[in-house]
């Protein structure tokens, strides 16, 4: 009978014994995992500790013996692998409850070893009683019970990705301060991750562009003394900084790592040593899009790349296509999602691309809509879509999903314009922003060029551009583009019979509908090199601030 043995019983470990199981009845199956629980949630940690979830059982649906009666599996928990020998298909176990050391034999080696969180130099959490990191169902239990026993006040989150942010919105009942060495969410392009910190200053102490330099208190944590000097008082502190691959263990009979830090694995998920697999958090994909080497340790990832594995060691044809990258988080009301390659990628790819901000609600101003901003990248050999952003409030996760969607199958910006999406006022407006990301897409493709504020901002430092503000002279004197002349679209026609019809012109409105119209006009009246501000003067103000910010 072939043993299958997988190393690790979260969601992709379980996900391979489960498919596996019900791909064939007879090959024996055997999981390894070192923790306590298996197959539970790490997402939904936080709304546990934050009081969304009630119980922390919801997280942990199945044990070891649901799995046994349910599917055959034999599931070890506190087992540790200690070691793996290739040549003879073996693995050396250690039952850490009772300190037995076994050999078990396997046709088929699964590693799912996962993740683990980084720790800081100058704050390691196991050297302080009120430090946490946010990773196992033991973690969400010990941070449960020390909020419960002691008089906690002030919460310090050090970290501004997904646990981050996830815990700040869990803990906003506390004096929260989130701590974060550069900009949040580092898969977000920087004018888009700004809107995020623009919105969280009302909801705790928002600090950015900084870095921990040193902790005062012997066992627990009383203040984080910044880089700056700036001292932060906490009563308790939530590690929050990423997660690191588990690779000891394969690296000791050779695997290959690549060059994200976590395993290299071709399309079937097998790595370099025969008969040995590796899935999950301490596996490496590779981008859709680009076809590089990708890293992102998502639960969505490891379930799907569980099911390949135990799929195809049991006769099945399934391969991993790789990933786009998606994610998406939701704090307080603002949602922030994203896919595919940012600028910044596109950029260090040596990529030619158009970026289209798109500033629109997500339903009808009469219904209260609230806008959303979608940043949308554009190979522009090709006009196809190769990255999306969107930072906004209800609807962000329907609208990222369609993108993920047009960018899985090779959509160009233009066909976003044909889809048939379902309208109806209490879900949408009639041109839904992503119908309308379509339609700058084919404005761009008929030569309606557009300039993103950080373009603008580069070339007028280098040449003359005339930048032309067409709305009211109202909107015009509360904020406006650096040198930009006031001419509401009305008087713009009679306006350029003045303008040398060989300048570089830039157009804008406040969000950049007006600002398309008034490009038009120009064009139409034979001006050559007339642009428009990608999301208007909105999106310029928010972008000179972030960068005014950053130089402070």
């Amino acid at each position: 009978m072939k043993k299958i043995v997988i190393i690790g019983s979260v969601a992709a470990g379980t996900s391979v014994a489960a498919k596996a199981r019900r791909n064939d009845e007879n090959v024996e199956i055997t999981v390894y995992d070192k923790d306590t629980h298996i197959s539970y949630s790490v997402c939904g940690i936080p709304y546990f500790i934050g009081g969304e979830v009630e119980e922390v059982d919801e997280l942990t649906p199945r044990d070891a013996k649901w799995f046994k009666d349910r599917f055959n599996i034999d599931i070890h928990t506190q087992h540790e692998v200690l070691n793996i020998d290739k040549e003879n298909k073996t693995i050396s176990v250690k039952n850490l409850m009772t300190g037995e050391i076994f050999d078990q034999a396997y046709d088929e080696l699964v590693l799912s070893t996962g993740s683990r969180p980084k720790e800081l130099p100058q704050l390691d959490s196991k050297d302080y009683k009120n430090a946490f990191q946010v990773k196992n169902i033991n973690d969400a239990k010990a941070i449960h019970q020390y909020i419960k026993a002691n008089h906690v006040e002030k919460i310090a989150i050090i970290g501004g990705g997904f646990i981050g942010l996830e815990m700040l919105e869990q803990l906003a009942k506390y004096q929260t301060t989130i701590i974060q060495r550069s900009t949040f969410m580092s898969n977000l392009d920087p004018d888009m991750s700004y809107m995020i910190e623009e919105y969280l200053q009302k909801k705790a102490n928002v600090i950015t562009g900084e870095t921990i330099e040193h902790v005062v208190g012997a066992d627990s944590i009383e203040q984080l003394v910044l880089q700056s000097g700036t001292r932060i008082d906490a009563d308790m502190v939530i590690l929050a900084v990423g997660v690191q691959p588990n690779t000891s263990l394969a690296e000791k009979i050779g695997v290959k790592i690549g060059i994200t830090g976590a395993i290299q694995v071709n399309q079937y998920l097998e790595t370099n040593i025969p008969h040995v697999y590796a899935i999950g958090d301490v596996t490496e994909s590779f981008s859709i899009v680009s076809g590089q080497p990708l890293y992102r340790p998502l639960g969505s990832t490891a379930n799907k790349m569980g099911r390949i594995v135990g799929d195809r060691l049991t006769g099945g044809d399934l391969e991993h296509k790789g990933i786009l990258g998606t994610g998406i988080v939701r704090v307080f009301d603002m949602t922030i999602a994203q896919t595919g390659l940012t600028e910044k990628d596109a950029n260090q790819l040596n990529m030619k691309v158009d970026v289209i901000h798109n500033i629109k609600p997500n339903q009808p101003e009469y219904m209260k809509g609230k806008e959303m901003v979608i940043k949308a990248i554009i190979d522009k050999e090709t006009s196809r879509i190769v990255g999306a952003q969107i930072v906004g409030y209800e609807g962000v996760d329907k609208r990222i999903d369609v993108l993920v969607t047009a960018i899985t199958f090779g959509a160009k910006i233009e066909d976003l314009f044909h889809l048939d999406l379902a309208y109806a006022p209490t879900f949408s407006t009639t041109k839904d922003p992503i119908i309308y990301t379509g339609m700058i897409g084919h404005n761009i493709q008929r030569g309606r060029n557009i300039i993103t504020p950080k373009a603008l901002t580069e070339r007028a430092a280098q040449e003359d551009i005339h930048v032309i503000d067409v709305r009211s002279p109202k909107q015009y004197e509360v904020n406006h583009v650096k040198d930009a002349v006031n001419v509401p679209l009305k008087n713009l026609r009679d306006y350029a019979e003045e303008v040398d019809k060989d300048q570089t012109i830039v157009t804008y409105c406040n969000k950049g509908t007006t600002g398309n119209a008034a490009q038009n006009v120009l064009i139409n009246l034979g001006f050559e090199n007339v642009y428009n501000l990608s999301g208007g003067n909105k999106n310029y103000q928010r972008y000179v601030n972030s960068i005014d910010k950053r130089r402070k």
